[in-house]
C-alpha cells in the first residue's frame, strides 16, 4: 500500500501541450474581456433598443449551445487539433469582420459564427485535455486551464476599457489578431504532438453519449453542469451585478461584487484541483455546490454591499471547488484512449443551457416576485444538484 507521500512524488509533472493549451486559454480569455465592456454599446450605436443590443451578446451563446452536438461529431472525425484550430480561426475572422459590421443585423450575423467556432475549440480543447492529462494529476490541469480563463477574463474588460476609448471597433480588430497569433502558437507547439490513441495497438470505438450516460458520475456532472452554467456562469455575471447595483445604489458595486467572486474563485482554484486529485473528485463536487447553494440562495436577503461581497466570496469559492473536479470526473469517463467528442460535447451543452437559460428565468421572477424568491431558487437549483453525486461513482483511481 502506498502512503499519500509516495502518491504525490509518483505524480508526473504536466505536459508541455498542456502548458501550451493554458497559455491559449489566457490569450482567448484575455481577448474576450476586451470586447465586453464595449460589445453592448456598439450594438446601439446602429440605434436599436436595449432589448436588441441584449441578442447581440445573447447570440454568441446561443450558437454556442446549438452547434456544441456538430462540434462532439467533429472532434470524433476530424480530430482534436485540426478543429480547435479551425474554431480559433473562425472566431478570429468573426471578430474582425465585427469591427467593420456596417449594420446590426451584419453585427449579429458575425456574433454568431464566433459562437459557431467558440463551441468548436472549447470541445475540442477539453478532449485535448482529456487525451493528454495523466489521470492522476487532471484536477490539477483543470484548475490552471480554468485559473488561465479567469485571469485573463479579468485583465481583458480593463484593457478593452482602455482600447475603447480610441473607437469602439478597436478593441474587436486586436483581439481578433490575438486569436490568429494563438492559433499560430498552438498549431506550431502542438505539431507533432501525440494526441491519438497508438496506431499500433487496437483502436478503441468512441464513446457515446448512451454509453457515458451508463456511468453515474456522467450523469451527476450533466445534472451538476447544468447548475454551474445556471449559477455561475448565468445568473452570478448577468443578475448579480444588477443587484448589486439596486442594493448599493452606484454603478461601481457591480464591478465589485463580481471582482471579489472571481478572486475568491481564482484563490481556491490555487489548491482545488490538487484536492480533487488527492481525496476523489466527489467531495469538492458536493461542497462546491453547497457553497454555492448557500451564496446564491441567500444573497436576496443582503441589505447592504458587505453582506453582499461575503456572499459573492462564499459562491466564488463553491465555483472554485466545484469546476475542477467536475471535468476530471467527465474526463476520468472518458479516458485517455478514447475520443469522446460527443460525450464532452453533451457536457458543455447541459453548462451553456444553464447559462443561457438561468438568467431569463431569474429575471423573470424577479420582476415579478422580487430579488429574494429569484436568488432562492437559483439556490435551489444548486442545491438539487448534490443529490445525484451522492450515490455516483467515484472515478479518481484508488477512491
Amino acid at each position: 500500500m502506498t502512503t499519500r507521500a509516495a502518491t504525490v512524488q509518483e505524480r508526473p509533472p504536466v505536459p508541455r501541450e498542456i502548458l501550451v493549451l493554458v497559455a491559449a486559454a489566457f490569450v482567448i480569455a484575455v481577448g474576450f474581456g476586451l470586447i465586453s465592456p464595449v460589445l453592448p454599446q456598439f450594438a446601439q450605436s446602429f440605434d436599436v433598443t436595449v432589448a436588441a443590443a441584449t441578442v447581440i451578446v445573447s447570440a454568441f451563446a446561443f450558437f454556442r449551445l446549438l452547434f456544441a452536438p456538430a462540434g462532439g461529431v467533429l472532434v470524433t472525425r476530424l480530430g482534436e487539433r485540426p478543429v480547435y484550430l479551425m474554431g480559433l480561426i473562425i472566431v478570429a475572422v468573426s471578430t474582425g469582420a465585427s469591427a467593420f459590421a456596417q449594420s446590426y443585423w451584419q453585427l449579429l450575423i458575425f456574433r454568431s459564427l464566433g459562437g459557431i467556432g467558440s463551441t468548436m475549440f472549447t470541445v475540442s480543447a477539453m478532449a485535448l485535455l482529456v487525451r493528454m492529462a495523466p489521470p492522476v494529476i487532471r484536477g490539477k490541469v483543470s484548475s490552471l486551464y480554468g485559473s488561465a480563463f479567469l485571469i485573463g477574463g479579468v485583465i481583458g474588460p480593463v484593457i478593452g476599457g482602455l482600447l475603447g476609448e480610441f473607437g469602439m471597433r478597436v478593441p474587436f480588430v486586436v483581439y481578433g489578431i490575438a486569436l490568429l497569433i494563438a492559433a499560430g502558437f498552438v498549431g506550431v507547439m502542438l505539431r507533432g504532438a501525440h494526441m491519438r490513441p497508438d496506431p499500433t495497438k487496437a483502436d478503441l470505438p468512441p464513446m457515446s453519449v448512451r454509453e457515458a450516460r451508463h456511468n453515474s458520475a456522467y450523469r451527476a456532472a450533466m445534472v451538476s453542469a447544468f447548475a454551474n452554467g445556471w449559477t455561475n456562469f448565468g445568473v452570478r455575471v448577468a443578475v448579480l451585478p444588477l443587484f448589486a447595483v439596486a442594493v448599493v445604489g452606484e454603478t461601481w458595486a457591480a464591478g465589485v461584487a463580481l471582482a471579489v467572486g472571481a478572486g475568491a474563485t481564482a484563490l481556491t482554484l490555487q489548491f482545488s484541483g490538487r484536492l480533487a486529485d488527492t481525496v476523489g473528485r466527489r467531495p469538492p463536487i458536493m461542497i462546491g455546490l453547497a457553497l454555492s447553494a448557500l451564496g446564491m440562495g441567500t444573497m436576496g436577503l443582503s441589505g447592504g454591499l458587505v453582506l453582499i461581497l461575503v456572499l459573492s466570496t462564499v459562491l466564488g469559492a463553491g465555483a472554485g471547488l466545484l469546476n475542477p473536479a467536475q471535468q476530471a470526473s467527465v474526463a476520468d469517463v472518458v479516458g485517455n484512449h478514447r475520443s469522446g467528442g460527443k460525450v464532452l460535447a453533451g457536457y458543455q451543452m447541459c453548462q451553456d443551457a444553464g447559462g443561457i437559460g438561468g438568467p431569463i428565468l431569474v429575471g423573470l421572477v424577479v420582476d415579478y416576485a422580487g430579488w429574494g424568491w429569484a436568488f432562492a431558487l437559483s439556490g435551489v437549483i444548486s442545491a438539487l444538484a448534490i443529490l445525484p453525486w451522492v450515490r455516483a461513482q467515484e472515478t479518481l483511481t484508488g477512491h
